[in-house]
């Protein structure tokens, strides 16, 4: 399949490629090597949850909140 760029450097990819929607998100890869570019549909429907949870950092090193009135700042 050849893909070709428009005047405003937009490429359009032909909906018999895939089951694309508006609004998909993709994560672009570029091999210089073969001066090609791959692109990979990111899956969008991941809970949030799980997303906290593989985060490397523990969430108790987070500073207290403080509970004072905010500071009035001279502008």
């Amino acid at each position: 399949m050849t893909i070709i760029m428009d005047a405003k450097r937009r490429l359009t990819v032909p909906a018999v490629a895939g089951d694309f929607k508006p609004g998909d998100t993709f994560e672009i890869h570029f091999e210089p090597e073969e001066s090609a570019i791959t692109f990979r549909r990111i899956n969008q429907t991941e809970d949030w949850l799980d997303v906290a949870l593989a985060c490397p950092y523990p969430m108790d090193d987070l500073p207290p909140r403080s509970r004072e009135l905010p500071k009035e700042l001279d502008l």
